[in-house]
This record gives structure tokens, C-alpha cells and sequence, in this order.
């Protein structure tokens, strides 16, 4: 069975060692981090083709792992977006059939972010654009960015909706004071990740930004960042709040954003995420490099569906949303 995967990274160092170590370092990666899994980043031809293969994956649609443009200002960032997104289209054109691309934008220039959106869509054939969590500490709400929200609605492509390291403020008050690195995991992958998507996605539902852009598509990854769980919640303690839009907070995600499976290999989320948004709103992920491709297979291979919404899951939804040809 052809499988999809759609939250997958890739970096190009030549590409990333134009950015300040000081820009890198005021964002809060700590010293290492950067090149943590950095070969298998590296890697978008043969080497990853080959681990694909040893899993079963047919195709990855790959994304920019941090750091990026988000910490370059001006024409810098617009031209480090731009070569980090012709770097990737080689790769792309060079393994049509296994590889696909979402574009990185220079979010801190959201009009030539549009535009750069635009071009990679029209020009190498990307999916849409995954976004990593705040661009100076502002939310995707914020009406600076409306360029790239309409733009991305009106090319017909989704946004990608993934985290990032918290603003320092943030990480000051909630994830300080932990021993060793506990305070920092918590902050990533431990926790604050998934929060911050969340919170990033209702955001955008109760400013009314998915009202205005009723036909953009969001995508979220790790079975929903916590969202199956609390929908009824926030519909319920929300109520007296959202008079302002057109539909209910939950109907109004619902109906707009997309859940992955990414770095979640366990059936009691699967079926959360299941249970609430349906089978036709679920993408299979795997977080690759810092998911094992074999570990998310394997979940792949378990998962209990009828046969026709394995199909949808492993790779139908995907090749529908991101206009993949399989």
C-alpha cells in the first residue's frame, strides 16, 4: 500500500551557516542543538530514500527543521527562504515519485512570504508551507501575517501549522528552574510544543482570522496537539465568548484543520483524534529524524480501520489535500 508521510524535515547547513550564531542563540537553541540528527537532516537523497524504503514509506513531503529565515530580517531572510526552497525543489526533481516539499517562508516579511509562497507553489510544485511556531513572539493571528493567510487560501494550499522553541518570557516563567535539561525538554517536545500549537489554532479560529479565510486549510501534527480531548471543553466554557463568529469554535477547527500522526505511535490518541475529527481530517506522519520511520510504521500496520479508511489515512487524505500524484 502506498504510504504518505508529511511531517518530515530536512536542513541544508550550507544554507542555515549564514545565520548569526547570535540571532540562533537569543532564540533559545541551545548550544548543539542545531546539529542534533544534523547527517540525517542533511540527507534528502539516497541515504533517506533508502531508509524509506527499509520502512515501507513511498513518499515524505519534507519541511525545514529550525533554525530558518523566521530569524533573518528583510532581503536577507527572503533570500535564505529562497535558496533553502530551490535546494529542496532540486531534491524534489531529482526523486519526483518520493519526495514532495512544503516552502519555507521568511515570515519576519510577510508580504514577500506571500509572494514566496506563490512561487514555490507555482514554480516547483510544493504543497503548501509549514510555518514553525511564533515569528517575533506574534501568533499567526496577528494581522501582520494576513498576506500569507490569503494567499495560501487563494492558491489552494494548506499551512502546516508546526512549533518552535517558546519566547524567552514564556520559557522564563513556565519552564525554568528544572534540573539538567528537564526544563528544556519540557518546553519542546515534553509538552510545550503541543500546547502551543493548540493554543496557536484556537487563536486562529476565535480571532476570527478562519472566519475571515473560510477556505484555508490548517494541518497540525502529533494527533492534534491535545485539541481531540478539550473541543467539548472549549465549545462549553467558550460559549458566552465567541458571538462574534460565524461558527462554533469546535465546527469552526473542525471543519479546517487537518491532524497528522507525527511522533504519536500509540492507539488511545489515534482514536481521540479518531472519535473527533474523523477519518477524512487524519494523515499518517512520522517526525522523521526524530521519529523513527519503522516506529510509525508499525503503528501504521496495527491501526484497526476498515480497509478503505487505511487507505485514506496511509495516504488518500494526503494525495487529496496536497494534490500529490501517486
Amino acid at each position: 500500500m502506498r504510504v504518505v508521510a508529511l511531517e518530515e524535515h530536512f536542513t541544508i547547513p550550507s544554507l542555515v551557516a549564514r545565520i548569526e550564531p547570535e540571532a540562533i542563540a537569543r532564540r533559545g537553541f541551545p548550544p548543539g542543538f542545531v546539529n542534533f540528527l544534523g547527517d540525517q537532516l542533511a540527507d534528502i537523497g539516497e541515504q533517506r530514500i533508502a531508509e524509506m524504503e527499509k520502512a515501507g514509506i513511498s513518499m515524505q513531503v519534507l519541511s525545514l527543521a529550525g533554525p530558518g529565515a523566521d530569524l533573518v530580517q528583510g532581503g536577507e531572510g527572503v533570500a535564505l527562504a529562497r535558496a533553502i526552497n530551490d535546494g529542496l525543489a532540486n531534491a524534489v526533481k531529482a526523486h519526483p515519485d518520493r519526495l514532495a516539499g512544503f516552502a519555507h517562508l521568511p515570515m519576519t516579511t510577510p508580504h514577500a512570504a506571500a509572494d514566496e509562497l506563490e512561487r514555490t507553489v507555482r514554480d516547483h510544485g510544493f504543497c503548501g508551507a509549514l510555518t514553525n511556531g511564533l515569528t517575533n513572539d506574534r501568533f499567526l493571528d496577528d494581522a501582520m501575517f494576513e498576506p500569507i493567510l490569503q494567499r495560501a487560501e487563494t492558491l489552494d494550499v494548506p499551512i502546516y501549522v508546526h512549533p518552535n522553541l517558546p519566547p524567552a518570557t514564556v520559557r522564563k516563567a513556565y519552564y525554568d528552574g528544572l534540573p539538567g535539561r528537564a526544563g528544556f525538554t519540557l518546553s519542546i517536545a515534553g509538552w510545550g510544543w503541543h500546547s502551543e500549537v493548540a493554543i496557536h489554532v484556537l487563536r486562529l479560529a476565535l480571532s476570527g482570522a478562519l472566519d475571515r479565510h473560510p477556505r484555508l486549510k490548517l494541518i497540525i501534527g502529533h494527533m492534534g496537539e491535545g485539541l481531540p480531548a478539550m473541543l467539548a471543553r472549549c465549545d462549553q466554557v467558550f460559549a458566552p465568548d465567541v458571538k462574534h463568529l460565524k461558527r462554533s469554535l469546535s465546527r469552526t477547527i473542525l471543519d479546517q484543520v487537518y491532524v497528522t500522526t507525527s511522533g504519536l505511535f500509540t492507539q488511545p490518541p489515534f482514536e481521540a483524534a479518531l472519535a473527533v475529527f474523523g477519518i477524512d481530517r487524519l494523515l499518517f506522519s512520522v517526525d522523521y529524524p526524530y521519529s523513527s520511520n519503522q516506529q510509525g510504521k508499525a503503528f501504521l500496520d496495527a491501526v484497526e480501520v476498515p480497509a478503505g479508511d487505511l487507505e485514506k489515512l496511509a495516504h488518500g487524505n494526503a494525495d487529496t489535500l496536497l494534490k500529490l500524484k501517486s
